[in-house]
């Protein structure tokens, strides 16, 4: 399998797309294989494309972004879709992580930062920049005093898949649970796959977010 990443760069803006073309280019294990100004775009190169990671702006002409995250997560649950925006207001977050996004970061984060993020959620991880995490907290506690997740995990999954499921509220990566409980990565993502279909929830990204409403009124 190629250790090359494919990009897909979905932004309305011309300069903007030429200027991640032109940082990401400098990556040698990053290639972009597409650009997009709209949402209806993005979902016909995601078609024919088949990127692996996709830089999603929100607000375009045509299609916006949420609505282009979900049409393309619900045909193709592999690709990734890291969400590059000027707004980190509480819906657009709340938003685009729940019809799939995978990330969430503002448009003024370094290139090498942003490089390191497209990898990093390749290998599964879900990544908030540093003002949309607090967003995150926030709302997700609200939920949880609102009483809206009322899901009894512990009768759902096991004791190890609780301790996944524990591991991946906290941020862990799959290496980083695969050390602290002495398994192999592989196992590991053997164990997110069964705490996936055994809760319902439509992928990792929903399972961290369950997994942190979770933890939140434990404490």
């Amino acid at each position: 399998m190629s250790d090359i990443i494919r990009l897909l760069l979905v932004d309305d803006q011309q300069l903007v797309r030429e200027g991640l073309l032109a940082l990401l280019s400098l990556q040698e294990d990053l290639e972009v294989v597409g650009e997009a100004a709209n949402g209806e775009e993005a979902c016909a190169l995601a078609n024919e494309k088949r990127p692996d990671v996709i830089l999603m702006d929100l607000s375009m002409p045509v299609c916006d972004g949420v609505t282009a995250t979900q049409r393309i997560h619900a045909k193709y649950p592999l690709i990734k879709i890291i969400v590059l925006t000027t707004f980190d207001d509480d819906t657009n977050v709340s938003r685009a992580l729940n019809v799939g996004a995978s990330a969430y970061l503002l448009k003024n984060i370094p290139s090498r930062q942003l490089a390191d993020a497209i990898r990093i959620v390749m290998q599964g991880h879900v990544l908030l920049g540093p003002t949309v995490a607090p967003k995150v907290v926030s709302h997700l506690r609200q939920e949880s005093d609102n009483g809206d997740c009322t899901i009894d995990f512990d009768k759902l999954l096991t004791e190890r898949e609780m301790d996944i499921f524990r591991l991946l509220g906290v941020g862990k990566t799959n290496q980083e649970i695969a050390d602290e409980l002495c398994l192999s990565e592989g196992t590991v993502k053997n164990y997110i796959s069964k705490v996936i279909q055994n809760t319902g929830a439509r992928d990792r990204v929903q399972v961290a977010v369950w997994s942190q409403q979770y933890l939140h009124r434990a404490r």
